[in-house]
């Protein structure tokens, strides 16, 4: 393959349309300044061509990866597209391209700057995903359980399994008001749909009167003694609280702006 080109691939945003560029660049044996998205704005210094997401050559080369490398390395880069790291499409091109010269065990070589930045892009994602299936919260709606999340990484794919299998008897919908997406699951299947906007209907009153009752029991076992807000924020960062009803309606009515949990 010929050295960096002077030019910036812009595709759709999808992983498909990620794949896409990866396939083309290879196909026309150059290597890309940049790949971005077609929400990016920036002026160019180079010249850009739009790349179309094209299906069956992101399949193909899914299946290259995982033929040539293996599975896992394939859903690792899967993972790493999921990330909220700024320039992530040309940060995986690179560490893809090493990949194919070098093994699936330069995933491992942290040493390496492309491998070490994918690991802790991903790792944030693992995290944040993690903290995610502890923090939602569902509310009852019209027959359907909805939970509002802002993660910075897209986690649903993270969490589809994971709340499929606790709830699996129920109805519901996890939205991603970061990323405009939501998970839904009913009748045993799930997806991801794209979601300009979401407007929840009241809550019902009995929703509310069970939100008090999780505030009286979350103050009720409080140990005033033992509060310790800097440990508190280690454990449940701020950023979560805004979707957290324990955190919520009664601290911002009496003025508290926070409430502790005892270490």
């Amino acid at each position: 393959m010929s050295d960096r080109a002077c030019i910036i691939y812009r595709y759709d945003g999808s992983f498909a349309g990620f794949l896409t560029c990866v396939y083309e660049s290879f196909y026309r044996k150059e290597v890309p300044a940049d790949i971005v998205d077609v929400h990016f704005e920036q002026f160019f210094l180079y010249p850009v061509t739009d790349i179309e997401s094209s299906d069956e050559k992101a399949k193909k080369l899914y299946t290259s990866l995982q033929r040539k490398l293996s599975e896992q390395t394939a859903e690792y880069i899967y993972h790493g597209f999921l990330c909220a790291r700024y320039q992530k499409e040309i940060l995986l091109y690179n560490f893809i391209r090493k990949l194919y010269r070098r093994g699936a065990s330069f995933a491992d070589c942290l040493a390496d700057p492309d491998a070490r930045a994918v690991y802790e892009a991903t790792k944030q994602l693992y995290n944040e995903a993690h903290s995610f299936k502890e923090f939602a919260r569902f509310t009852e709606t019209d027959g359907a359980l909805v939970a509002v999340i802002a993660p910075k990484n897209r986690v649903l794919p993270l969490l589809a399994n994971h709340f499929a299998d606790r709830y699996n008897a129920e109805t519901f919908m996890i939205y991603d008001e970061t990323h405009k997406e939501g998970l839904v699951y009913q009748g045993g299947r799930f997806e991801i749909l794209p979601i300009a906007d979401l407007k929840l209907p009241p809550m019902a009153q009995e929703e509310a009167h069970y939100r008090q009752l999780w505030q009286t029991f979350f103050d009720a076992i409080a140990i005033e003694a033992r509060k310790n807000p800097k440990l508190q924020q280690s454990f449940m960062p701020k950023r979560y609280w805004k979707h957290l009803p324990e955190m919520q309606d009664k601290a911002l009515s009496e003025g508290e702006g926070r409430r502790y949990l005892g270490n």
